[in-house]
């Protein structure tokens, strides 16, 4: 099904009933990557599987790869669905857009989870920013052989936009960023999740958790001392970046705490 939204036509589809849940994949995937996963999300939810600005389905526009507008695309779509605060789950770049929904809309957000996604872009490894440095255009003939370029080719309305999609993917990873602040503003309640070898450091996503009053006191025995705001923290076992959305650590963590 497509959405026009947001000056976009975004695919989506729906699995499963219940409360809503929309469910954020990541750079250079769809909503199809989640397909292992799904069936155990959608057993008791209503998952919206949406695919993001010129990835799977959604073919892209004449815009900048920008998560703060991708989380308007998000936000537009859950209002073009007549969704009440439904539960916002992203895993990388989904996760970033995730983000961006709570930030710009959070009346419209019931429960956030944030998977391998970090705010700020120096957080990261100094190897990984070199390797985003290496994407652009020129690299499509290199991923031709990849999963990634195989689901974009059998999926896409245009496939010969890889090229063009790993050009804006490159320029947008080459962006500063720092959400902080608005992390630290926060309301609504939010799983930070990260494998414990993601891109990012361990210690980057207790750091983020600390923005969150977590992580700064003893919880207590009945919980009094976590944080006010409902938020947690996980550091899944033997998970990466890269099979962070397969782990069934993530499924089951992120249900658990939605419950």
């Amino acid at each position: 099904m497509y959405a026009a939204v947001n000056g976009i036509d975004l695919y989506y589809e729906e699995h499963g009933e219940g409360r809503p849940l929309v469910l954020l994949h990541g750079g250079l995937g769809s909503g199809e990557m989640f397909a292992p996963v799904l069936p155990t999300f959608a057993e008791k939810r209503r998952v919206i599987l949406p695919d993001l600005q010129g990835h799977g389905r959604t073919a892209d526009v004449d815009r900048p790869l920008d998560i703060r507008t991708m989380g308007a695309d998000i936000a537009a779509l859950i209002e073009h669905l007549g969704l009440e605060k439904p539960d916002v789950v992203g895993y990388s770049l989904g996760g970033g857009v995730a983000y961006q929904v709570a930030f710009q809309h959070p009346e419209r957000v019931g429960k956030l989870v944030a998977a391998s996604a970090g705010i700020r872009r120096n957080a990261m490894y100094p190897d990984i920013l070199a390797q985003q440095g290496q994407v652009n255009a020129a690299a499509a003939a290199f991923m031709k052989q990849t999963p990634m370029y195989e689901l974009y080719a059998r999926v896409a309305p245009r496939p010969e936009d890889f090229p063009r999609l790993l050009e804006k993917i490159g320029a947008a990873m080459a962006v500063d960023y720092d959400y902080t602040e608005e992390v630290r503003a926060l309301s609504i309640p939010t799983l930070i999740l990260a494998g414990d070898a993601d891109m990012c450091p361990p210690s980057h996503f207790v750091e983020v958790f600390a923005l969150l009053d977590g992580g700064l006191r003893d919880g207590g025995w009945t919980g009094e001392g976590r944080p006010k705001g409902g938020h947690a923290l996980g550091i899944l076992p033997g998970v990466t970046h890269y099979d962070m959305f397969l782990s069934p650590h993530f499924v089951s963590t992120t249900l658990a705490f939605l419950k």
